[in-house]
């Protein structure tokens, strides 16, 4: 069974929107964590450890036009490129998956991605994609968090969590480190 890892950075509130403030970043704040927050290179060490453990990466809709249109021809993300990518996404035509971006699939529904799931392989991460991760949630499919919370309260924007009436899961803190630029690392397991 492969694990489903989502990763974003996310300020105390619990907002995921806008971070990097690129292109289709529209959220009020866009660009809260590069412009606002000291850069510490080891507050972002996390990032390349996540390289060392991704074997394909997926995304919603919105947030693969998004990274679709910068990741590709990054340097900054190059050791992605030809790694899988899995779009989940019921409108998405198949025609409209960049080249240059390495193998593509899209998966149409949360049953596909829990077939995925059950396939031998390794870590699968979610960058973005806030939807995707309260829904995969909701089905019991992620498997493990990686947050970076930065200090800052946005009062608005997509959030991680949302506040609808469902069962509690319980997760178990594998990891966790503060940087004197006020950022947290908090790692979660899920417990299924």
């Amino acid at each position: 069974m492969r694990k489903l890892v989502y990763t974003c950075f996310m300020s105390l509130d619990g907002v995921v929107d806008s971070p990097g403030g690129g292109p289709g970043e529209e959220h009020r704040s866009a660009g809260w964590l590069v412009q606002d927050i000291e850069f510490l290179p080891e507050a972002m060490a996390l990032k390349g450890e996540e390289l060392a453990e991704t074997t394909a990466l997926m995304f919603g809709r919105n947030s693969y036009e998004s990274f679709a249109a910068v990741w590709p021809d990054s340097e900054d993300h190059e050791a992605y490129k030809e790694l899988p990518k899995y779009v989940v996404s019921t409108t998405l035509p198949e025609d409209a998956l960049v080249d240059k971006w390495g193998p593509q699939t899209i998966l149409r529904s949360t049953e596909d991605v829990a077939a995925l799931r059950e396939t031998d392989g390794g870590a699968i991460f979610i960058h973005g994609s806030a939807e995707l991760a309260r829904r995969l949630s909701e089905a019991g499919l992620i498997d493990q968090y990686n947050l970076l919370v930065a200090p800052v309260l946005l009062g608005a924007g997509a959030g991680l969590f949302d506040r609808a009436d469902r069962d509690k899961y319980q997760l178990t803190l594998r990891e966790s480190e503060s940087y004197s630029n006020g950022i947290l690392k908090l790692i979660y397991d899920v417990k299924h």
